[in-house]
């Protein structure tokens, strides 16, 4: 697995592509948990972009000093026995959430922009989600860094295409969905941080074994926070101007570019596409890593794995965004606590 050194350009693209994904490039995580506090959600965004740059470097801090291979090895040494085995389900279990949100998320995509089955979309995501995973960790790294440069340039693109377009002014006085327990903006911030940071470690973890360099981890995590901060401000940027309008859709970043021009509504709806993939590879992998340590099994743990998570994806894209990544979110903040205590202990 550990047969190639990667750079800090590929450690950056490699963090941004396993955080954002059907949610992120969407609108729909900005949408629940920035846009609807207004202006202070821009307050929020740079809490986030802070954290994801702190937590990204000492995790893969942590995988380079303990040769990590999985998120296991990170957990156990800075929860222990008891949070250790907590952390351990909570990711576990998150990883294959997200694995379902991003198969959702594909479904919903090709149900609104292609006006298909979606279950054709959830089809197509499991299966070639599959066959990268099968390629290997460096094939997991490899497509995930050539994807994210393309996440940038589109998001920042398309908002400033909205805001020069965008001839109204925006309606503050909508109603804007939020899920009950997002109560501040900062607390939002919070829970988005920890939900996107803590699954992240089952890639993270690896990825900082493999840099073999802390030099590279650090402009790496250095750049993939800011390289997720600019993504994520452009795209609040765009739902804001538009907030009326997209309150309701699946896929509110489509809405946006349809009403700039038909050649940018099919660009960015494959771009996302691209996204998801890159999120769902990570996912994937290290939900199976974790589980299963028999290389006879692999392939068989993979393919079951996908089915499951496809079987689950039915509950619907948006409701799994509203309901369980918030509640992920609050038992990951346990792992960021340990991560820091341990940091500072040390």
């Amino acid at each position: 697995m550990k047969n190639k050194k990667v750079t800090a350009l590929q450690v950056a693209g490699t963090y941004i592509g396993t955080v954002v994904g059907a949610g992120f490039a969407s609108g729909q995580e900005m949408l629940q948990f920035f846009v609807s506090f207004g202006k202070s959600g821009l307050l929020g965004l740079a809490a986030v972009s802070l954290m994801f740059i702190y937590f990204g470097y000492i995790i893969m801090d942590l995988g380079l000093e303990l040769d990590a291979s999985s998120h296991l090895p990170i957990v156990a040494e800075t929860g222990g026995k008891v949070l250790g085995r907590f952390s351990d389900a909570v990711i576990t279990f998150f990883l294959f959430g997200a694995l379902t949100a991003m198969i959702a998320g594909s479904g919903a995509l090709f149900a609104q922009e292609f006006h298909l089955n979606p279950l054709i979309g959830s089809l197509f995501m499991a299966v070639i989600t599959i066959l990268t995973v099968m390629s290997g960790f460096d094939g997991i790294i490899d497509s995930i860094s050539i994807v994210v440069p393309f996440l940038i340039i589109a998001v920042v693109g398309v908002s400033i295409a909205s805001l020069l377009t965008k001839h109204s002014e925006p309606d503050l006085t909508v109603s804007l969905p939020r899920p009950l327990i997002l109560r501040n903006w900062l607390w939002s911030a919070i829970l988005y941080a920890s939900y996107n940071t803590v699954p992240s470690i089952s890639i993270l973890a690896p990825l900082g074994a493999q840099a073999k360099n802390r030099k590279v981890i650090k402009k790496g995590a250095l750049l993939g926070g800011l390289g997720l901060g600019i993504g994520a401000l452009a795209i609040f940027s765009a739902l804001y101007v538009n907030a009326a309008e997209i309150r309701d859709l699946e896929v509110p970043m489509i809405f946006v570019t349809r009403r700039i021009s038909p050649v940018v509504r099919i660009l960015y709806a494959v771009v996302l596409l691209a996204e998801i993939y890159t999120t769902a590879v990570g996912d994937l992998y290290g939900f199976t890593a974790r589980i299963n340590s028999k290389p006879e099994y692999r392939l068989r743990v993979i393919l079951w794995s996908t089915l499951a998570a496809f079987l689950a994806s039915l509950a619907g894209f948006s409701n799994l965004v509203k309901y369980m990544y918030p509640a992920v979110g609050y038992c990951g903040i346990i792992t960021l606590i340990c991560l820091v205590y341990h940091r500072y202990r040390s």
